[in-house]
């Protein structure tokens, strides 16, 4: 609003320095891969008093919240690394907020609820939209095209969809029950799924794309990367991939008592700890160090605490072999060199230091790649799939997932939610979502962490570890409490986005602030500027940063 009094120019500053309400991104948003709106579900939680709400409605709104963007809460909030945790502003006074654990709470507490996903209106469209595969990516499109009024069939090679989520991702980490509750939840939307039909190979592709409207490919990249070394080929040599697969189907998988997993990623680490189980001795070798280690660093703690011993900066050089039967691996120990052009430094032989490793069987987990025939000639192969930012693929086409590269799963579900959100602009004629990004981000030096009171981050519950491996499918991992979950949310400085504390209402001179009529999460007041002197007091004395200076002309 401006300012109407009348000014003397020659005796007044050209300039006052006016506050302005400004929401900015929290640092934890800007971390997440699906931009995950965490400081509004949790400010939900934690103003629900000041909102009117009981604590069960208060969960109600941020679970749906939550799953506006990802329709995997419970699942996302057991396997996600969190990488969102690592730049949350609470981190340096106390401990970042247990973001990981909220989700999981949030997402538990809706399967027991039987909460339903929301539509985002009542529309019904007519154009069919074809989805190849059923991972996070696939059916993260498949929930946002449905839930805007779009008819949805998935194409699932396997008798069950989930994709890694089902086949990878060993028991103790996530619960089949809870992976089918949040898949059924979105099939419930009227999405239809063919199962046992792996798209190119029992039908054609130029056939799937004469039904429907457009198609996105979910394929993922389940094929393993080889080593490429002497003795690879043959029996006790397998992918990680394809161990975990065969265990979560319950297929024998006889690897005997001394394991070697190849690989320093979350599969390697997956492996290793589910060869425990099977009764084995296990061994990593890693090419790099501790530091360059890409796995969860948990995870890898984990994998410590179970006896998994681990050896760094050691290449793998040769399987060896007694006939066709395993009996060791030489590896290479190696140092670091200089920086890749991706700034790590890169894994040099030491000459002549040459070592060998008993094994039954070798796991292999260095990496994997696309494996798909039949789509086309352009996008057979082992090729990674080269989209826009927004998915699309060309006309008609969009992909999204570890088809495009390799990931975590909160990227592939952001992948096929943007690539929804992208295909219903394109559709309906409308302007492309321009998305949270466009916000400024918080100076997380603005934010006054002095203000809030010291509260240290809550523990997450665990089993006993001498029960870790006597009882090897349960989860290590409990979900906390509702008591524990409000503190948690208690504990979110709102970075950016004013939580009512009421600093600026109690402390302007000029009443430029007034109570909002109608109160929520980041709108407890009204800043007036033709009231506003132009001190600068609210702003030092906001302690989430959402107050700012405008400097703003009187002439």
């Amino acid at each position: 609003m401006a300012n109407n009094k009348a000014v003397n120019p020659e005796i007044v500053q050209p300039f006052w320095t006016h506050a302005q309400q400004l929401e900015k991104m929290p640092p934890c948003q800007a971390q997440c891969p699906n931009s995950g709106d965490i400081r509004g579900w949790l400010g939900i939680i934690a103003q629900h008093e000041k909102n009117g709400l009981s604590l069960d409605d208060a969960y109600d709104l941020a679970w749906e919240k939550l799953v506006d963007l990802n329709p995997f809460p419970a699942t996302v909030g057991r396997i996600c690394p969190h990488p969102c945790e690592s730049r949350c502003t609470r981190d340096g006074k106390d401990g970042s907020v247990s973001i990981n654990a909220m989700e999981r709470f949030l997402g538990d507490w809706g399967i027991a609820r039987g909460l339903a996903l929301p539509r985002i209106d009542g529309n019904r469209y007519s154009e069919s939209i074809g989805v190849i595969g059923s991972g996070p990516a696939s059916l993260s499109f498949a929930y946002q095209m449905a839930r805007r009024g779009y008819p949805v069939t998935i194409y699932e090679k396997d008798s069950l969809p989930g994709g890694m989520l089902r086949h990878a991702i060993p028991d103790y980490r996530l619960p089949r029950d809870v992976l089918d509750a949040e898949i059924q939840r979105i099939l419930d939307l009227r999405i239809a799924m063919v199962r046992g039909m792996e798209a190119g190979k029992e039908i054609p592709f130029e056939d799937l794309k004469k039904r429907h409207r457009l198609m996105f490919l979910g394929m993922g990249a389940q094929a393993a990367r080889k080593l490429g070394i002497e003795g690879e080929k043959g029996p006790g040599v397998i992918s990680g991939i394809e161990y975990l697969s065969q265990r979560k189907r319950g297929i024998s998988t006889r690897i005997g008592k001394r394991v070697v997993v190849i690989g320093g990623g979350n599969t390697a680490i997956d492996a290793a700890r589910s060869a425990r189980r099977d009764g084995a001795q296990v061994t990593i070798l890693y090419r790099r160090s501790l530091a360059q280690m890409p796995a969860a660093s948990h995870e890898v703690e984990d994998a410590v605490e179970e006896n998994i011993q681990l050896k760094f900066l050691a290449a793998p050089t040769k399987i060896l072999r007694e006939g066709n039967v395993v009996t060791g691996i030489e590896f290479q120990k190696m140092r670091l060199g200089e920086a890749d052009e991706q700034g790590r430094q890169r894994p040099v032989p030491i000459p002549g230091d040459i070592h060998v490793l008993d094994a039954d069987t070798v796991l292999v987990a260095v990496s994997q790649e696309p494996g798909w025939l039949g789509l086309n000639p352009e996008h057979d192969g082992k090729k990674w799939l080269h989209t826009k930012e927004d998915g699309k693929l060309e006309d008609d086409l969009w992909a999204g997932g570890d088809d495009r590269g390799p990931g975590i799963a909160s990227r592939a579900i952001a992948q096929g939610r943007l690539a929804a959100e992208a295909v219903h602009a394109e559709l309906r004629g409308q302007p492309k979502p321009q998305g949270w990004r466009m916000r400024p981000a918080v100076d997380t030096g603005s934010v006054k962490t002095d203000y809030y009171a010291k509260q240290g981050r809550g523990a997450q519950p665990r089993r006993p570890r001498e029960q870790w491996l006597e009882q090897p499918d349960l989860e290590i991992d409990n979900t906390i409490t509702s008591e524990q979950a409000r503190s948690e949310a208690e504990r979110c400085m709102s970075c950016g986005l004013c939580f009512g504390c009421d600093q600026c209402f109690m402390y302007c001179n000029a009443a430029g602030f007034t109570r909002a009529e109608e109160v929520k999460p980041g709108n407890y007041y009204t800043l007036a500027l033709d009231a506003c002197e132009g001190c600068g007091k609210c702003i030092e004395i906001c302690p989430c940063g959402y107050l700012e200076a405008r400097d703003k002309s009187i002439w």
